[in-house]
């Protein structure tokens, strides 16, 4: 009996894919999570000392309006290292400034 059988091997073709650059994203989200990490600090701090809520207020409306256009870009292959390091950054600059109101 020659038929379809599901167990055949019918395998649709896998699309080509690059091989992931991790050396090139790797050094890119760093250096991405170095500067948003001093600019989250540098301007948290900043507004921290006119009013630590504004600091708060102006910090979660600038992360809540990102976030869309960061959740839609999350798998195109070159932006999604650079998004990752803005991530990293952001919670980084946001531990720092947070270690710098305690600690001051």
């Amino acid at each position: 009996m020659t038929g379809y059988r599901p167990d055949a091997d019918h395998r649709r073709a896998e699309p080509h894919r690059d091989p992931t650059p991790w050396g090139a994203g790797l050094a890119a989200a760093t250096m991405v999570a170095l500067l948003s990490a001093v600019a989250v600090y540098c301007f948290g701090t900043a507004l921290a000392e006119v009013h630590p809520v504004l600091a708060i207020v102006v910090n979660l409306v600038a992360v809540s309006g990102a976030t869309p256009s960061v959740w839609r870009w999350r798998r195109t292959p070159v932006t999604r290292w650079v998004l990752a390091g803005a991530v990293a950054g952001v919670g980084f600059g946001w531990v720092a400034a947070l270690l710098g109101a305690l600690i001051s």
